[in-house]
């Protein structure tokens, strides 16, 4: 999602996973904007209610964890307090202990940013990477972005 005209930004509505979160006043920096760094914990609040999927339900199993290896993150435009931020959040690929996960943010309807990061299943004991179960496989499959 990288080089993308504005035209051709997603809109909240291509992403099978949605969620928000209310921006605070201490999110803002001194120019009055929201700061960079917020947009990642907004980003993360996508990542987490998808893994928090009752089927997936990343922070209750016993076996498995989910680590970030890689955060890719497009500011497109300022993001500005008050208000509410939308994530979209689906899953690009699925690898064997690996997915690549495709978001964007929102206000207003305005995409604020688009963000692309690898998530990999480790094992809770080995903290190695594990294979994703094809009954979690299956999961994250109803999760792919449709292809433009």
């Amino acid at each position: 999602m990288t080089d993308l005209p504005k035209s051709d930004l997603p809109k909240l509505g291509d992403f099978p996973a949605q969620d928000y979160d209310k921006l605070r006043y201490g999110d803002m920096d001194t120019q009055g904007h929201v700061n960079n760094a917020v947009f990642t914990t907004l980003l993360e609040t996508g990542r987490t209610s998808l893994l928090s999927h009752p089927q997936i339900n990343a922070w209750k199993n016993g076996a498995y964890a989910y680590v970030i290896a890689r955060l890719e993150v497009d500011y497109r435009a300022e993001l500005v307090w008050p208000g509410l931020v939308h994530v979209g959040t689906g899953v690009k690929s699925i690898g064997k202990s690996s997915m690549v996960l495709e978001q964007a943010l929102y206000q207003d309807e305005k995409c604020v940013a688009t963000a692309q990061s690898v998530m990999v299943q480790v094992g809770k004991i080995s903290h190695r990477p594990e294979p994703i179960t094809a009954a979690t496989r299956a999961i994250l499959e109803g999760f792919l972005l449709k292809s433009p």
